[in-house]
C-alpha cells in the first residue's frame, strides 16, 4: 500500500510500527492526533502499544507470512526499537517504504560499527577496543587501563550485557558476566570502553525528513542509576556553545546515515567542554519524553511527521521540565504525583511491576527561566 515517495500520507492512512512496547504506544497516540491509523507488530500479547493501536499483529519477527501481511496492510513502516533482525527489516523493505532505512538500524545495532561511525563523522568517543575473546580483553586492558567497562557489541541496553572492570584481575569474571564463555560465531562479540572524566551526561534528538530537512530538540541533562536513566532535565546546565555543538553532531550523524526519522545521541561532557559520543538510537528516546509536556511538537509527533512525509516544525519549549522514570516499585509514588499540579503522568499499561521494568514516567513542569 506504499504511496509515491513525494506524496505525504493523507489522514486516515496507516503507519506500521515494528515493535509494540511503550515507545510504540506513545507513537500510536501521536499518530492518532494527526489523524493516522496505526498497526503495530511484535511478539508480545497485550503489549503497551497493542492497547492503543488501531490494529495489532502478534507474531515473531521471523514469521515471513505475518510480516508480508503486515507490510501489505500499511502505507509506511517505522521502528520503535533498533534491535530488529536484519532479515525482517530487509524483508519489509522489499514490500513497502521503511523509515529509517536498514543502514541506520545496522549501525546502531552494533557498538563497534557505532563507534567507527562516530569517528567517520569527526565525533570523538571514549577510548575503546573490539573484543573477540578473553585473550583480547586481557591484551586490551594493557592499553585501556581500568576502570573500564566491557559491553556486548549487540543487544545491550539499560545496563544489560555490561560488566565493570575495576582491576585487570576482573577480566575473567567480566567476560563470564557478559556471556563470553558461550561466544561462537559473533564477531566482534564485545567492546572494552575506558572510563572518562565528565561533568555531566547529555543527549540530543535530531529529526530528518525525507526531503533532507533537519531540526533538533535542545539537549537534555541526564542522570543514570544502575545504568538506567533516572531523570532528564531541560534546560541542561551547559553553555550555548556546547549545546550547539551537540546538536551539530546529532544532525551530522542523521545526514550521514541518510536517516528519515529520529536520531538520539548520548554524550559525555568533559571538564574542558569536549563532547564524547557514547551511543545513538534511530528512534524515540527515553530522554526525549520531556517533549511530551514541554510545549510544541514532541518527539513522537516529529517521528510521525518524518515517516508520513509531513513538514517538520522547529521544536519549541515553553516550560522547564524534569522527566522522572517510574521503574519497578517506583510506580508506588503515583498517588503523590496525581496530587501534584506540576506533574504530568504517563503510564505504559504494564500490568506487573518488577525490578528494572519501566512502568511509566512523570514530567514535572515549571515556569521557564531561560
Amino acid at each position: 500500500m506504499s504511496m509515491a515517495a513525494s506524496t505525504p500520507l493523507s489522514p486516515g492512512a496507516t503507519i506500521g510500527i515494528l515493535g509494540n512496547g511503550q515507545l510504540g504506544r506513545m507513537l500510536c497516540l501521536a499518530a492518532a492526533r494527526l489523524g493516522y491509523r496505526t498497526h503495530v507488530y511484535g511478539p508480545d500479547r497485550d503489549s503497551p502499544a497493542e492497547q492503543v493501536a488501531t490494529v495489532a499483529t502478534v507474531a515473531a519477527y521471523d514469521d515471513e507470512a505475518a510480516l508480508a501481511a503486515f507490510a501489505d496492510a500499511v502505507d509506511v513502516i517505522t521502528f520503535e526499537f533498533e534491535n530488529v533482525p536484519a532479515q525482517a527489516a530487509a524483508f519489509l523493505a522489499a514490500h513497502t517504504d521503511v523509515r529509517p532505512s536498514w543502514r541506520a538500524l545496522e549501525v546502531a545495532q552494533d557498538r563497534t560499527k557505532e563507534k567507527t561511525f562516530f569517528a567517520e563523522i569527526g565525533a570523538a568517543t571514549p577510548p575503546w577496543r573490539p573484543i573477540d575473546s578473553l585473550d583480547d580483553l586481557k591484551t586490551a586492558l594493557n592499553t585501556i587501563k581500568p576502570p573500564a567497562i566491557l559491553k556486548t557489541a549487540r543487544l545491550g541496553y539499560d545496563g544489560k550485557g555490561q560488566a565493570k572492570i575495576t582491576n585487570a584481575s576482573d577480566a575473567d569474571s567480566a567476560w563470564k558476566t557478559i556471556g563470553g564463555e558461550a561466544v561462537s560465531s559473533t564477531r566482534p562479540y564485545a567492546i572494552l570502553e575506558g572510563f572518562v572524566d565528565f561533568t555531566r551526561e547529555i543527549s540530543v534528538i535530531a529529526a530528518r525528513s525525507r526531503d533532507g530537512a533537519t531540526v533538533c530538540f535542545e539537549p537534555t541533562e541526564n542522570v543514570h542509576t544502575n545504568h538506567m536513566l533516572a531523570t532528564s532535565t531541560v534546560p541542561a546546565a551547559i553553555s550555548s556553545a556546547i549545546a550547539a555543538t551537540a546538536c551539530d553532531i546529532a544532525v551530522r550523524a542523521a545526514v550521514a546515515l541518510d536517516l528519515v526519522g529520529l536520531l538520539a545521541v548520548e554524550m559525555f561532557v568533559a571538564p574542558d567542554g569536549t563532547l564524547l559520543c557514547n551511543e545513538m538510537a534511530p528512534r524515540p528516546h527515553n530522554s526525549g519524553h520531556w517533549t511530551m509536556d514541554g510545549g510544541g511538537c514532541d518527539q513522537f509527533e516529529m517521528l510521525v511527521r518524518a515517516a508520513a512525509g509531513l513538514p517538520l516544525v522547529t521544536p519549541m519549549r515553553t516550560v522547564d521540565v524534569t522527566m522522572i522514570n517510574l521503574v519497578g516499585d517506583g510506580i508506588e509514588d503515583l498517588e503523590r504525583y496525581y496530587t501534584d499540579p506540576t506533574a504530568r503522568v504517563h503510564l505504559y499499561g504494564k500490568a506487573h511491576a518488577r525490578a528494572g521494568r519501566k512502568m511509566g514516567h512523570v514530567n514535572i513542569v515549571r515556569l521557564k527561566k531561560s
